[in-house]
């Protein structure tokens, strides 16, 4: 309900020394973007849309960064989305993990991941101290000309019409405030009051097991990779950490309690199994029961759901955070367009068609990882152990056990692509790889870099020439024509500076030919592809897509009328 207008004409200070704003009564004064949560997938939206140009807020109740570690694995594509947001690996200390293992009394090693080596710049795997993430994530936020970062307030309420968002709020003193957004986007966590108040409840389950979590600080021999124990009578999962830190997570036996686990005297006795003296100093130690479950949508009208607020995954394969990162660079972009006017509002519909369904892969994988993690029994072990360590015999299926290709790749069955057959090393829907270039100037980089917040179409070995309207049209829409050519081409060089050479072969010819066109979204997902001759077509067909008027299409009555658009009515 909107406050009475006397009660809008104050103001507050949260302790971090924000203004905390009353609504206001005109709607250009609304913020685009209200974001609640200041975790690492709040902190990492705010900062993609603040690059974008949008005006956001965003609220936490909590005045401090939690300083205890909570995620610890982030993967190559996580990375490369903290890097689209500005956080490069040497802004928060973490370690590359050489291998999983997964082990069993029975059989010894009966599995093993490799994640040696990088993938689209990056690590394939690494382990992290969350609090120098969110610290790094918010020290970006601050610098942002367009974000408004306020601690201590805590959403109350909300109501939705058709043009934005009326929210309440109360900061910590309990003093109530307004405020009006376009859209809020909640990246509250598991508990989030955001989809209390859009009505929507998670579907799963709960695993029957709690563990504890113990993170211990100057181990001696530490291990350099991460294992899991798949021992029926206590299941340990074990990694090395940042920090001179690793921690183990230890299933709680029938009759075990959280009280008796978590005193200091039974945590140095399972320490001391692993070869850790007493003085070892324990920094945490918490009892959880791990949940695999999903919201029905991740939106509902103006308001959006990310992060554990939208799903909620087990640690087995490392994919909590990363799911709630692939949310924010899904979604940021797409705002972004909306509130620009360069696409339709029904664009904003396939944030879900997108996101869920890869996130309940991610949450399926992990279930399958649970199950080979802590079987029932050892005939349980015996056999789902065995006949993993049987397959290894064969070369492809260890080949295939071994780099990954479990891991649900990040790529849309529907979605906001063009629709149609693979001709090339792209996939419409999926990843556009990311390798070093260089610039004109001699400048090396990462490809994504270069590409920047952009909508963009890549001609890949010749230059690209659009005809005149479609190029005016994909300009407003915030498109971008840019060249990558082989390293060392001089031949049909781009005449503009927006041409780099590919230094290490991640285009080509390796994905694509010599003479191919792509256009791909901010996000880095390929929206369309072909042959370069045809690129007015594959950009009048992308315009479509997002809702752009078709700039050779025949005039039609509703054309003709000044300043019309398509309509933008909320879902």
């Amino acid at each position: 309900m909107q406050p009475d207008a006397r009660q809008a004409t104050g103001s507050a200070m949260d302790k971090a020394g924000f203004q905390v704003l009353p609504i206001s009564r005109h709607p250009e004064a609304a913020i685009d973007v209200l974001i609640v949560g200041c975790g690492p997938v709040g902190a990492t939206l705010g900062v993609l849309l603040g690059d974008l140009g949008v005006s956001v807020r965003v609220i936490d109740s909590a005045q401090t960064i939690h300083e205890a570690p909570r995620a610890i694995a982030l993967d190559n594509e996580a990375l490369r989305i903290l890097q689209q947001a500005g956080i490069g690996e040497t802004d928060f200390e973490c370690i590359a993990i050489p291998q999983v293992r997964m082990r069993s009394p029975m059989f010894g090693v009966f599995a093993r991941i490799d994640t040696t080596g990088t993938l689209d710049g990056h690590p394939k795997l690494v382990t992290f101290y969350q609090p120098d993430l969110e610290r790094a994530l918010r020290r970006r936020l601050v610098l942002q000309k367009t974000v408004q970062m306020t601690l201590g307030l805590s959403l109350t309420d909300l109501q939705q019409d058709s043009d934005g968002v009326n929210v309440s709020l109360l900061d910590a003193n309990g003093l109530p405030s307004w405020l009006r957004a376009r859209y809020v986007i909640g990246a509250d966590g598991a508990g989030s009051m955001v989809r209390k108040l859009i009505g929507q409840d998670f579907h799963g389950r709960s695993f029957g097991e709690d563990w504890l979590i113990i993170d211990a600080l100057d181990v001696p021999h530490p291990i350099d990779h991460v294992e899991f124990v798949c021992d029926p009578k206590r299941p340990t999962p074990h990694m090395v950490a940042p920090g001179g830190r690793e921690r183990w997570e230890f299933m709680l036996r029938p009759g075990e309690s959280a009280d008796m686990m978590t005193d200091d005297a039974r945590i140095h006795a399972l320490l001391a199994e692993w070869g850790c003296p007493p003085e070892v100093k324990i920094e945490r130690k918490a009892v959880y029961r791990f949940h695999a479950r999903v919201v029905e949508r991740f939106r509902m009208g103006r308001v959006f759901l990310v992060g554990d607020a939208a799903h909620i995954t087990p640690p087995f394969a490392g994919q909590g955070l990363v799911a709630g990162l692939r949310d924010c660079a899904n979604l940021a972009w797409k705002l972004a367009w909306v509130l620009r006017d360069h696409a339709d509002e029904a664009v904003l519909d396939s944030y879900n068609t997108e996101r869920r369904p890869h996130a309940r892969a991610m949450i399926a994988l992990a279930r399958l990882m649970g199950r080979l993690v802590m079987p029932m029994n050892a005939m349980t072990a015996f056999f789902s152990h065995g006949s993993i360590r049987i397959a290894r015999l064969f070369p492809v299926l260890r080949r295939q056990l071994e780099d990954q290709s479990a891991k649900p790749k990040n790529v849309f069955a529907k979605g906001l692509f063009v629709r149609g057959a693979k001709r090339s090393g792209l996939l419409r829907g999926g990843l556009l790889p990311q390798g070093w270039i260089r610039a004109v100037d001699g400048r090396i980089e990462l490809s994504d870099e270069a590409l920047g917040n952009a909508l963009t179409l890549i001609g890949f070995g010749t230059d690209i020439v659009l005809e005149a309207e479609v190029s005016a049209v994909f300009a407003a829409a915030g498109g971008q024509v840019v060249q990558i050519c082989h390293r060392g081409q001089a031949l049909h060089l781009s005449a503009h500076d927006a041409v780099w050479e590919d230094i290490d072969g991640s285009f080509l010819s390796k994905v694509v030919p010599v003479g191919w066109a792509a256009v791909v979204r901010p996000d880095r997902i390929v929206l369309n592809d072909g042959p370069v001759d045809e690129a007015s077509r594959l950009v009048r067909e992308s315009l479509r897509i997002l809702g752009s008027p078709d700039p050779l299409a025949a005039p039609s009555r509703a054309a003709s009328t000044p300043n019309c658009r398509p309509s933008r009515k909320s879902a």
